[in-house]
């Protein structure tokens, strides 16, 4: 979905330093600026803590990883994603099977900023899941940081970067639109 007054009003308010916020407290991501902070609290509900993507980095590098899941449309998903990642449209929410999926697993939900995820976040825990977290800034924020993605080839640089309107928040990584 597509606020053009929450990107202008964000951009504009960042740019000119008229308003500085961010995440959930401890989970400001590293490289956020302090414009897409601000886009991103007017955009999230905060019903659905977040994760910073080193917080997730680090998570996903030791024993109890949680379940990955990427929210966006499979042709995002096909150009990249997170390593692990299991795609679960935000489309298909309402109809999706999670039957067999231990509600207790921690589980982080992800899109390319983080709007749709932290809807399919609410989605979860109303179905009974314990820990659902939201990375904070999407994909987007992953990539900024420097965090590797990949596709069914394997890593690679290429992200999907939603629409040309949102792609200005995409600093690394070559933007391909599918």
């Amino acid at each position: 979905m597509y606020f053009p007054f929450l990107a202008c009003s964000c951009l504009c308010l960042g740019l000119f330093g008229l308003s500085s916020c961010g995440p959930d407290e401890g989970a400001r991501a590293a490289g956020s600026s302090v414009a897409y902070d601000q886009m991103l609290r007017l955009l999230y509900k905060h019903t659905v803590p977040t994760v910073a993507p080193a917080a997730l980095a680090q998570q996903l590098s030791g024993p109890d990883a949680p379940l990955l899941l990427d929210v966006r449309s499979p042709a995002e998903y096909g150009v990249s994603h997170l390593r692990g990642a299991e795609l679960l449209p935000y489309d298909a929410v309402p109809t999706a099977e999670l039957a067999g999926v231990d509600r207790r697993r921690p589980v982080v939900v992800y899109c390319s900023v983080g709007y749709r995820s932290e809807r399919l976040g609410d989605r979860l825990r109303a179905l009974g899941f314990e820990n659902v977290r939201n990375l904070y800034g999407g994909l987007f924020e992953w990539v900024n940081e420097g965090y590797p993605v990949e596709n069914a080839a394997g890593p690679t640089p290429n992200v999907h970067p939603y629409s040309a309107v949102w792609s200005p928040w995409l600093k690394r990584g070559r933007k391909i639109y599918k």
